[in-house]
């Protein structure tokens, strides 16, 4: 069994990291290299970085936080926002990324997914999904539905059908957020993830909501998710990530530890 994972999310605006509650009322938090740093050297498994703003200002990704975060972290990176282009992945991975992150670019264009799981490796790209819960229609039937632009736009596309088809595409990994939990702190949407893990077989990373080692926990059992984003919980001190895997690790959780 392969160990889980905790990754710290850097949602950055403006070149700070910032936080906010299903995606309204950020308020910046702190540094994101300084940040980064600091979750490396708690022993965090990866970090993740969100350019939240990019896609819905419709400009490019800010490579200078790229870089600079990736020039102090040795650990697996991901990065993410206002990626629409084989050659914006290809800036991002110059600039010290490991993975790429696309989220509404591959909806609006899905050959970019098998762009670059042609030109990178399947390993480099990740589908980030941003969720809502809706009413179940003849188009979403799951009940889930996609929606882009920094959770801005509905799509009309089924979360289950689009998870399939981004496998297919040749994603690597897919970070499923739910918009309804994110940022609230009330636990991650345990139905969604374990829907989503359950119809693909690549690795998925439950987003949005964590609040406490309990939800964590459910999230990588219930939700059957292969790794936990978190946020909040770390950026406001509530929990350290040394704390966290001790906890998973005595409640039978493989994670990998730092003895």
């Amino acid at each position: 069994m392969l160990s889980k994972r905790i990754i710290p999310c850097l949602d950055v605006r403006d070149g700070k990291t910032t936080k906010g509650i299903r995606f309204k009322g950020n308020v910046d938090i702190g540094d994101p290299v300084e940040m980064g740093r600091y979750y490396y050297e708690e022993g965090a498994d990866e970090i993740v970085l969100y350019d939240i703003t990019a896609s819905s200002e419709g400009r490019d990704i800010m490579i200078d936080v790229v870089s600079r975060v990736a020039e102090s972290i040795f650990i697996p990176f991901s990065v993410g926002g206002g990626i629409r282009s084989l050659e914006d992945m290809r800036k991002v991975l110059l600039a010290g990324a490991e993975k790429v992150s696309v989220n509404s670019a591959a909806i609006k264009n899905p050959d970019i997914i098998s762009q670059g799981a042609e030109a990178f490796g399947s390993q480099c790209i990740v589908v980030g999904m941003d969720v809502k819960h809706v009413e179940p229609s003849a188009s979403v039937p799951s009940g889930y539905e996609m929606v882009i632009n920094g959770g801005r736009s509905n799509t009309g596309l089924d979360a289950v059908a689009w998870a399939r088809r981004a496998e297919a595409l040749g994603a690597g990994e897919i970070c499923l957020n739910s918009i309804d939990a994110d940022g609230t702190l009330n636990g991650y949407e345990l139905t969604l993830t374990a829907l989503i893990s359950e119809n693909v077989s690549i690795p998925v990373i439950a987003s949005g909501g964590a609040g406490s080692i309990d939800h964590i926990y459910d999230a990588l059992t219930k939700g059957k998710a292969d790794a936990a984003l978190v946020a909040s919980i770390v950026h406001y001190n509530t929990y350290a990530i040394p704390g966290i895997k001790e906890m998973l690790h005595a409640r039978g959780v493989k994670v990998r530890m730092r003895w």
